[in-house]
């Protein structure tokens, strides 16, 4: 079985997409995809469905979608049969389980997006704390390059789905932080400017990553530049949160101000204030 959710919805089963088009059949599957090898319960399958406010129905209603994923996963293994020359050797009861309490998708020897995401990233967080930073940029860079697009991109999501995109998202988030701390590490900072400069518009209050534009910014001679960095952020976090940029960034914003437009600051400079300021992932 390969499960895809780090984008579009797509679980296959023997290279056949198992993944119905109707909203909440496909919901169910995003969940049980989700936590593959897992038992989901039936209220937590609930829930998602009907935001708390269930119908009558909603287990009779659950069990009809769960077969209606049983009959798309009965074909994919049909196909299996028929190119084998044989019956299949499971059941889509085997694949999709009814447990104790609620349901369980088996992935066999598959894969899934998120757990190669998870494993890349605690590689590549590991090779960071060793200082390995050319392998950590690369084991990063994989991980990132397995999404498509946002979390379920394409499937109507209820409040368990909706906390799942928020904590994958904020994962993705920390390992791009980590692979830029390591591309700068390596010196990497004028190939950094355009990814930054997209990076600092769509995450407008984001310190870390204003962090890693003004040193990058810095390292290049525009230091001016990064300075207007600092002062569009702080703009923006005393106009809508109400907050002043943490003293980490202000310390950063401070070395460069007083450092020679080309002065290479190091690890001892703006850097290691902008590694400090990203060490929660």
């Amino acid at each position: 079985m390969q499960i895809d959710v780090l984008g579009i919805l797509d679980v296959r089963v023997n290279g056949v997409s198992v993944a119905p088009t109707a909203p909440k059949p496909r919901q169910v599957l995003a969940l049980l995809a989700l936590h593959a090898d897992q038992v989901v319960p039936v209220a937590a399958l609930i829930d998602e469905l009907w935001a708390g406010r269930p119908p009558r129905s909603a287990r009779t209603t659950l069990q009809t979608y769960v077969l209606q994923l049983r009959d798309l996963i009965t074909v994919a293994l049909q196909e299996q049969g028929s190119a084998a020359g044989g019956a299949p050797a499971v059941s889509a009861k085997d694949v999709l389980v009814t447990a104790p309490g609620g349901y369980l998708l088996v992935s066999g020897e598959g894969t899934s997006d998120v757990r190669e995401f998870e494993r890349l990233t605690g590689q590549g967080y590991r090779a960071m704390d060793a200082g390995d930073f050319p392998g950590a940029a690369g084991l990063l860079r994989q991980a990132l390059d397995l999404w498509s697009g946002p979390a379920f991109a394409d499937v109507q999501t209820g409040a368990q789905l909706e906390m799942e995109a928020k904590r994958l998202e904020e994962s993705r988030l920390c390992a791009l932080d980590q692979r830029i701390e390591a591309d700068l590490r390596l010196g990497r900072h004028r190939e950094l400017l355009a990814e930054l400069t997209v990076l600092t518009s769509r995450y407008r209050a984001h310190e870390n990553l204003h962090a890693q534009f003004m040193l990058a910014l810095h390292r290049s001679g525009r230091r001016g530049e990064a300075l207007d960095v600092y002062h569009k952020l702080r703009s923006t976090l005393v106009r809508d949160l109400g907050l002043e940029p943490s003293a980490r960034l202000r310390r950063l914003q401070q070395s460069i101000l007083v450092a020679a437009p080309e002065t290479p600051l190091g690890a001892e400079g703006p850097l290691a204030t902008a590694r400090a300021a990203s060490d929660a992932c």
